[in-house]
């Protein structure tokens, strides 16, 4: 009796498949600032690992604010998507978003100078990672359309923005 059973390999596909069709039904801005984060997070922690003195320390701290970064460029996705429904509101919306993530982030600073468990400094490094990743945003692009085997639309004037053709 031969029963068909699917292999390894068929099993592990299905999951790839299943897990690149999960990346590209999400925002596609904030899966690319994820990814630059996470890239910029390794090239620190591989910086710090002859740099640093307390390696765990420096590992932890970092990572803390890289988790910090993801948490807060989600929000920050969130804030924007729920401001663009707002109208009027979505000034007051922004402005209470960004003042929640920056006292989020100094409650955490603060927490961690009066416990002196972490270097502040380094978990600092470690949130600002968002504002590089949003630097190397378009490397992320291209690798994004690279994994996804997608390229970008080519731009067309629209109709009222194209040049009217000579009269004779």
């Amino acid at each position: 009796m031969g029963l068909i059973t699917k292999g390894p390999d068929a099993a592990g596909r299905a999951d790839r498949s299943r897990m690149i069709n999960r990346l590209r039904e999400m925002n596609r801005a904030l899966l690319e600032l994820n990814l630059g984060i996470l890239a910029c997070g390794m090239v620190c922690q591989f910086a710090g690992m002859w740099l640093a003195r307390q390696k765990g320390s420096y590992a932890v701290a970092l990572w803390l604010g890289i988790a910090l970064a993801l948490l807060g460029s989600w929000h920050m996705y969130r804030t924007i998507d729920r401001a663009l429904d707002l109208g009027d509101g979505a000034a007051k919306a922004m402005i209470a978003g960004s003042m929640l993530r920056y006292g989020v982030l100094l409650i955490v600073l603060g927490i961690i100078m009066v416990t002196d468990l972490l270097n502040p400094l380094v978990v600092y490094l470690g949130y600002m990672m968002m504002k590089v990743a949003a630097y190397i945003q378009p490397f992320t692009h291209k690798l994004c359309n690279m994994v996804f085997h997608e390229t970008d639309p080519v731009p067309e004037a629209l109709p009222e923005e194209a040049e009217p053709e000579p009269q004779q």
